[in-house]
């Protein structure tokens, strides 16, 4: 497994484990203890995917040690203020069953994003958290947020994908010293992209399929890649990426699937932000 080294020292395993959508409880967690036991390395959750216990009894019953693994959680916009992330980190943290995170997110770029990011900066300096950053945010919210505060954000958890390249995003992120992080890499099967005519061929050309070549598309540009599937042989192809390299040909090609808008929604939508506001999960 490859691993990309964040701006405070701190090591991530590029390809994670994406729980998003699995909510019943047996099955993420079976689904969890099942990627670590293919090799995942690098588990993602959230507050509100409302699987954090399902999530921590499959890291508990995987069989590998707590430190040989990377986990990640995220801060809902209902707990986005200093006492928000304060009081909601420890009710995660006891759903997970864990005594450390190792990477917390602000999830959306709602709310008191400032006290949010004060309270992360203080749990990171108790040694609570190893890494901390953001979801979501928009380049010039991830840049205002690194300029006037002391920790600049390890991470960017953004939508990334064959339709959604955001290339120049993405540098200005590194330029900041901002890892970026792809969720819906595959785009969540949206425009029948496993069945797209450019990446089938690249994928018949290596004996890959195409969720392998994204994969390999995002980790030759060193983006963190967050993969799901409860299939157990899913699992394994995801990670099966790092024996093959693409050619200049190829990427000439996938770049020519960017449509350069989100293939979900629009974080500008004052519909949506309200939504989100709205949206209370009392976790």
């Amino acid at each position: 497994m490859k691993n990309i080294t964040l701006n405070n020292g701190v090591e991530i395993p590029i390809l994670g484990f994406g729980t998003f959508q699995i909510t019943e409880p047996e099955q993420a967690e079976t689904a969890v203890r099942e990627a670590i036991q293919a090799g995942y390395r690098h588990i993602d959750t959230a507050q509100s995917y409302m699987n954090e216990e399902a999530v921590g009894r499959g890291i508990a019953t995987s069989g590998i040690p707590r430190d040989e693994l990377f986990i990640t959680t995220k801060i809902w916009v209902e707990n986005a203020s200093y006492q928000g992330v304060i009081e909601s980190f420890e009710r995660s943290l006891k759903r997970l069953g864990l005594t450390y995170i190792d990477l917390l997110l602000i999830h959306q770029p709602f709310g008191d994003i400032y006290g949010a990011w004060r309270a992360m900066e203080e749990l990171q300096g108790q040694g609570k958290i190893r890494a901390i950053g953001i979801s979501n945010f928009a380049v010039d919210r991830a840049v205002d947020l690194a300029e006037f505060n002391k920790i600049t954000p390890q991470v960017n958890q953004i939508e990334i994908n064959p339709f959604q390249q955001q290339t120049k995003n993405i540098a200005a992120l590194k330029a900041e010293g901002i890892m970026p992080e792809a969720w819906a890499p595959f785009a969540e099967g949206k425009k029948d992209i496993f069945n797209d005519p450019i990446l089938v061929e690249i994928g018949e050309k290596y004996k890959k399929s195409v969720a392998q070549v994204i994969t390999r598309w995002l980790v030759e540009q060193d983006i963190i890649v967050l993969a799901k599937s409860v299939k157990r042989e899913r699992m394994k192809e995801n990670l099966d990426v790092f024996d093959f390299e693409l050619t200049e040909a190829d990427k000439n090609e996938i770049a020519t699937l960017n449509e350069g808008e989100s293939q979900f929604f629009s974080h500008a939508d004052p519909e949506m932000i309200r939504w989100m506001a709205s949206r209370r999960m009392d976790v």
